[in-house]
């Protein structure tokens, strides 16, 4: 079976199909068509889950922080990561404590992508963290700990549910 369709077919129907897809477009203007990040990358927004002044602020405004830097060299970021945040018009680092991407075997996969808010030194900003943290970070953080200098134990000690 084949159709054949002449030039002046093809107009007519594209004709009548163009107000439909220009009425279409015109009412979905907030609507975003690109598919969500899953993985942290630069401008992606997080998650504050500590009981931090500046997080709870942002938070409660709406204007959830957002990556400006990974510190890895692939630039893409994990659970136990340190990132570079913008968040009230302020420069403030980071722990990646959950993520929403794709995990290995025993690693818990998160609703969002959720970060403690730290010092320069590693001293977490908040006094408690609200929602439960993967075991794994236990390791991967004290790791981080020995070799990078900056004290995370604190982070730990604050977290009161692991998964």
């Amino acid at each position: 079976m084949s159709f054949h369709v002449s030039k002046m077919g093809l107009l007519k129907m594209s004709a009548s199909i163009f107000p439909v897809i220009q009425s279409i477009s015109n009412g979905c203007r907030s609507v975003h068509m690109s598919q969500a990040n899953q993985h942290i990358i630069k401008l992606t927004r997080l998650r504050v889950v500590d009981n931090s002044e500046i997080g709870k602020l942002s938070m409660a405004e709406g204007r959830p922080p957002r990556c400006i830097h990974v510190y890895n060299k692939k630039g893409i970021g994990t659970i136990g990561d340190k990132v570079l945040v913008a968040i009230r018009g302020q420069k403030k680092k980071a722990i990646i404590v959950g993520v929403k991407q794709k995990q290995s075997a025993l690693t818990p996969k998160f609703d969002s992508n959720n970060i403690v808010l730290i010092d320069d030194n590693g001293t977490p900003l908040g006094t408690r963290i609200h929602v439960p943290i993967p075991t794994i970070l236990r390791t991967i953080l004290k790791e981080k700990t020995f070799s990078k200098g900056a004290d995370y134990t604190k982070l730990l000690a604050l977290a009161t549910r692991f998964v």
